[in-house]
């Protein structure tokens, strides 16, 4: 059976390139980055490679990069990392209701610890307002966080005009974002943007996981997570995970090289699809404006009245089709939506909702065989549904 893979939100098939290029360094240049010798050199390499590549593909200096295990440590490094370095300044962090978990328990944590929150709303279709943000805005405010790129429904947030409310009204104040879902898919420039922090995965993007990076403005103070030898420049100590951070930069050069090309390819197979599920009984499109491209190329939510989400994945899934029902870190501990939630979906609807994720490989043969597959499948599953 042939499967199709419309999950790409939750991880991406690795790069040939990356799994070679991890495997040789792990089976030949395998010295310790930091040993003073021709293998250390060796393996030294790779990092200042992949440190390169980045940097390049976010307009940055190349110190300003610091490599981690993916997305979660970048969130939380950034996090309490800012608020722990900024607290004699004041404790009020700002948030909004449909970041990831990855950011959201973090400050849920810090608010345990004595930081006050102020969670902003957003419009129906996941849009934080410069208004909600400028009246949440306080003289003790220290960190702002809002995500480039909703993990679910693929909203866009305006992050370069959020980046500049908040270091008009208080300068002092760090301005972060998790990009995860936006690095590669629409342009970030962290230093044009005014963002401080910026945290990316690598697996989002084809390449290993356990991969990843945060975006540290230069000259911005931020107290360590992990301590230890001192790598990173004191900011993430811990032996690097050479292979893996060999690997995201193969992923770095291969999709830098044609990204403009991706996001066309995706934002075609996204309007497709959407033109097709919406002639599905009962499908109902998730936070889409008028004009597709304010919304990622990569991520569509779909709500299908009267069939739960999760009896319609595993229906996929018999037809080798693979989506999710939401972000895949969430599914150890299932819950409604709280993004779904704050854009206003009915509530019937909250538990009958997909998201499906595309690549720039996803074929239009693929997306004509998904929709088919729903037309077919929502409305005898939608006979079943329980009361």
């Amino acid at each position: 059976m042939r499967e199709i893979y419309l999950d790409n939100a939750a991880t991406t098939r690795t790069l040939p390139a990356a799994c070679e290029t991890a495997a040789k360094v792990m089976l030949q240049d395998f010295g310790n980055p930091s040993s003073l010798h021709h293998k250390g050199f060796e393996a030294e390499q790779y990092i200042r490679d992949t440190r390169k590549a980045i940097a390049a593909s976010i307009k940055c200096t190349e110190d300003e990069i610091v490599f981690t295990s993916g997305g979660t440590e970048s969130n939380n490094m950034a996090l309490f990392g800012a608020a722990e370095a900024r607290k004699r300044n004041g404790k009020h962090i700002i948030t909004t209701r449909i970041e990831h978990a990855s950011v959201y328990q973090p400050i849920l944590r810090l608010e345990e610890l004595g930081y006050e929150v102020t969670f902003l709303p957003v419009d129906a279709y996941g849009h934080v307002s410069a208004e909600e943000l400028t009246k949440a805005l306080r003289d003790d405010t220290i960190v702002v966080s809002v995500m480039a790129v909703n993990n679910e429904i693929g909203a866009i947030e305006p992050i370069a005009e959020l980046a500049a409310l908040v270091h008009a009204r208080n300068p002092k104040a760090v301005f972060h974002t998790d990009a995860i879902q936006a690095y590669g898919k629409i342009p970030m420039f962290p230093s044009r943007m005014g963002v401080d922090l910026m945290s990316v995965s690598g697996h989002k993007l084809h390449a290993p996981k356990g991969s990843g990076f945060l975006y540290v403005k230069k000259g911005l103070a931020i107290r360590p997570l992990i301590y230890g030898g001192g790598q990173e420049k004191d900011r993430r100590s811990g032996t690097e995970n050479v292979p893996a951070i060999a690997g995201l930069g193969e992923a770095v050069r291969y999709w830098f090289a044609d990204a403009a090309e991706y996001r066309e390819r995706m934002y075609r197979s996204k309007e497709l699809f959407l033109k097709g599920v919406s002639m599905v009984p009962g499908a109902v499109v998730n936070g889409v404006p008028n004009d597709l491209r304010e919304t990622a190329p990569h991520i569509a939510s779909v709500s299908f009245a009267g069939v739960r989400a999760e009896v319609l994945l595993h229906a996929l899934a018999e037809k080798g089709i693979y989506t999710s029902s939401g972000s895949a870190c969430s599914s150890n501990h299932p819950a409604i939506s709280g993004t779904l939630k704050a854009i206003g979906v009915a509530d019937n609807l909250l538990d009958s909702t997909l998201r499906f994720s595309f690549d720039e490989n996803t074929s239009e043969e693929e997306i004509a065989e998904t929709v088919s597959a729903l037309a077919e499948l929502v409305p005898v599953l939608g006979k079943f549904r329980r009361s």
